[in-house]
């Protein structure tokens, strides 16, 4: 073998180790838990469509928090395909918030509501969109505006801490308030096209249509604050 091919040869092997290093790393993480917030810092956070993360956002007594309106959505760096996310959230009086995945971050979308599916959060008792919607599909747990939690009274109070956990893995979702599994979902197929159908969200281009995607922190403008985030990717 001359230089050139064995030049050749020795690039294209570590190449390739490298790239199996790269595999065996992601492999690695599959299935174990990962921080996305450590309390102090919102490195690996940027709010949307932005470089950074908008002062609205802040971080109090170890909770990341949207102090007022205009912080926009907090979207993660990374996306995420099948995973299992847990994190605590509390609701101000009368607040609005959500936790919406699989979210396509480009210019075309005004928003990560307008891809990404969204697990509610509520003020149950005082914001008036816990009346809207069909069955109480817009209450707290909730698959917005697609399926009703199963259990009203899993919520606790604004004000107070709520554990909240979401499911996503081969084609199916859950979510779960306070220890109690609220709702059951496809996340693709036939099943989850007939969801949309009956939703506001028929129209949306987009929407719902991709099986991995950044997980977003919704800005309503109300008061809301999040902790103890971590995933698993599944």
């Amino acid at each position: 073998m001359n230089f050139t091919k064995w030049k050749a040869f020795g690039k294209a092997s570590v190449l390739a180790l490298a790239a199996l290093a790269f595999s065996n790393d992601a492999e690695a993480q599959k299935g174990k838990w990962v921080s996305l917030f450590d309390g102090k810092s919102l490195n690996g956070w940027h709010s949307w469509q932005q470089d950074k993360v908008l002062p609205q956002w802040k971080i109090e007594d170890g909770a990341v928090v949207l102090a007022e309106k205009g912080g926009k959505d907090l979207v993660t760096d990374k996306e995420y395909g099948d995973f299992e996310l847990e994190l605590e959230w509390k609701i101000s009086e009368g607040g609005n918030s959500g936790i919406i995945y699989h979210v396509i971050e480009d210019k075309k979308y005004c928003c990560p509501y307008s891809t990404g599916p969204e697990i509610q959060v509520l003020d149950d008792v005082k914001h008036p969109d816990a009346k809207a919607g069909k069955d109480g599909n817009h209450k707290s747990g909730s698959l917005y505006d697609m399926l009703p939690p199963s259990d009203f009274s899993a919520v606790k109070p604004a004000g107070e801490w709520n554990k909240a956990k979401i499911v996503i893995k081969g084609g199916k979702g859950e979510s779960w308030l306070n220890g109690k599994k609220l709702v059951e979902f496809p996340t693709q197929g036939a099943e989850w096209d007939k969801l949309v159908a009956n939703s506001k969200f028929k129209t949306w281009q987009g929407f719902g249509a991709s099986s991995k995607g950044k997980i977003a922190l919704q800005d309503h403008g109300n008061k809301v604050s999040y902790r103890n985030i971590r995933i698993k990717e599944l």
